[in-house]
């Protein structure tokens, strides 16, 4: 036994860094966008709300 589900399926991986010597988060969605802000709310809505925000025509890259 794995100790996974049998029916688990992919899954969707948020990360947020600490930009040491600031007040600054730096995010990376699931699809690969990233998003820098400085408060913690702000990064979670803005990664929850994929695809929202994320559109493909903007850069990639920092966002404030």
């Amino acid at each position: 036994m794995t100790g996974f589900p049998s029916a688990a399926g992919p899954r969707e991986i948020y990360r947020i860094d600490w930009l040491p010597g600031t007040d600054i988060l730096h995010g990376t969605c699931h699809c690969g966008r990233e998003h820098t802000a400085q408060d913690p709310v702000e990064m979670w809505e803005w990664m929850l709300a994929h695809p929202q925000g994320h559109a493909t025509d903007e850069p990639r890259g920092t966002r404030s």
